[in-house]
């Protein structure tokens, strides 16, 4: 019997093809090419953690025996300045990340809160930008003429204002109740523009293409060919502006909080929680170090994850 079939067989498995199937789809060659880089799987990983962390925050709190509100007077010094009892600041069976220092706040219990209030800034951030910047950098694009002129200028116009002092100046003249919507309403209005500018180009490029001409000779609507022609061949990089906004949303609000005008106390707050640890660092460093090391990771491992779906698909796109 010939081995022809079989060795043709091997080969095709060893270049990540079926020998039924054909090729495999492009997205599963994306988490392929994902699932091969260590630094995507751990940043994934501490996505995943985190996410899990700010959903189960309240079971978290319970569990642990303090919520982010509650004061411990026991924990900390009072002789010298409400330092924390014992090392790590106070790290301890009872207190896990250690108390606050003066009044014995859990930080374990505000790190999760925290984490709660600043995925839901970001992710609301984002999901309002994204919808905003893809609809009117579509009709821009598509349409070009005056249509394109007003939607420009108006980017022009944003994107023009250095918008983190615009962002300090807003939100220190609106009044503080409900802010993580004023957060929200803030970062989007000068957050959209950037989608908006690349999908607008994008958009240029495909309008023209055999397929849109296709669809509109069998007489379809604009408007249809934009939602159902044009926009499925978007969302690779509709998703890759989405991951890569969604940090920089985290850390912008962890900024605004820590200049005093974003998330206002008692509601916990990373950035909040950096400003106050500011004059304890040298004397009790994990205040500091436990917040921001948060902080970082989180918004690193969103860079690495956005970073390296961008260069998948940019791979998918070229092959």
């Amino acid at each position: 019997m010939s081995t022809v079939p079989s060795e043709l067989a091997v080969e095709v498995e060893k270049l990540g093809a079926s020998p039924i199937g054909g090729a495999p789809s492009p997205a599963r060659r994306i988490l392929s090419s994902l699932r091969g880089s260590p630094a995507v799987l751990l940043s994934a990983a501490f996505i995943a953690a985190v996410i899990l962390l700010a959903i189960l925050a309240p079971v978290l709190a319970k569990i642990s025996g303090w919520g982010p509100f509650d004061f411990d007077p026991s924990a900390i010094n009072a002789d010298l300045g409400g330092i924390p009892i014992g090392p790590g600041g106070g790290i301890s069976a009872e207190h896990w990340f250690g108390v606050e220092p003066q009044n014995g706040r859990d930080i374990f219990a505000r790190i999760a809160y925290g984490a709660r209030v600043s995925l839901m800034i970001a992710v609301s951030a984002t999901i309002v930008t994204t919808v905003t910047g893809v609809v009117l950098g579509m009709v821009a694009g598509f349409y070009g003429g005056w249509v394109d002129q007003v939607i420009s200028r108006v980017m022009d116009f944003l994107m023009a204002f250095p918008s983190l002092i615009f962002m300090i100046a807003l939100l220190s003249a609106l009044p503080a109740g409900n802010r993580p919507v004023l957060l929200v309403i803030v970062l989007s209005i000068f957050g959209w523009p950037y989608t908006a500018r690349i999908i607008r180009g994008q958009t240029m490029s495909l309008r023209n293409r055999e397929f849109v001409e296709a669809a509109r000779a069998s007489g379809a609507s604009s408007r249809r060919i934009i939602f159902t022609e044009v926009l499925p061949n978007l969302r690779g990089t509709i998703i890759v502006l989405g991951t890569l906004a969604i940090p920089g949303y985290i850390g912008t609000e962890a900024g605004l909080s820590f200049l005093g005008v974003g998330v206002m106390p008692p509601t916990p707050s990373w950035g909040q929680m950096i400003s106050t640890a500011v004059g304890w660092y040298s004397v009790d460093p994990m205040y500091f170090l436990i917040p921001g090391t948060f902080l970082f990771l989180t918004v690193l491992s969103f860079t690495v994850l956005g970073d390296h779906l961008r260069k998948a698909l940019d791979g998918r796109d070229a092959a």
